[in-house]
């Protein structure tokens, strides 16, 4: 399920949505968007930080995704996925490595499988998470939520690969 979200609050509302639940505003097109990833988990709220990380799919090169941390201490870097299959864990070969011992040393693997994003557990002790929900593989969509140990990424996509 591709979310929609609001570019006045950045709540995350369901994709069929033409006003945000939470302010009221009218949700825009996928082309003139500018995503805010809004702190929402009253977990992830620390004393001293911004509440939010603004991304701008413009920014995004064409045909590329990217994950972006939604909190802790590198809140607002993104890791670019650039090639077929993109390894995640805490070992040093891992594409995207994440050192904490919440993530297994080969944890997730995203593969470009037909134009579309497939997330898959690679038998990770903590398991892996989309939108709160274990998940052995499954097709992530804009604005998805990743979890991988104590770490939450949102994936997005450029706007061209939107339309």
């Amino acid at each position: 399920m591709s979310y929609v979200f609001c570019n006045r609050c950045g709540h995350r509302n369901p994709p069929i949505s033409g006003f945000c639940s939470a302010c009221g505003s009218v949700l825009d097109v996928v082309d003139d968007r500018t995503i805010t990833i809004a702190k929402v988990d009253p977990l992830m709220d620390a004393p001293g930080r911004a509440d939010d990380v603004v991304v701008a799919l413009g920014d995004i090169p064409s045909g590329e995704a990217i994950l972006v941390v939604r909190g802790g201490d590198d809140e607002g870097a993104h890791f670019v996925l650039r090639t077929q299959v993109t390894t995640i864990g805490r070992h040093p070969e891992s594409d995207i490595v994440l050192d904490d011992i919440t993530v297994s040393r080969r944890h997730t693997e995203i593969r470009l499988v037909d134009g579309r994003y497939v997330a898959s557990d690679s038998g990770s002790l903590n398991g892996t998470y989309v939108n709160q929900t274990r998940i052995d593989s499954i097709v992530i969509s804009q604005g998805d939520e990743l979890q991988v140990g104590k770490f939450r990424l949102v994936f997005l996509q450029s706007a061209e690969s939107l339309k």
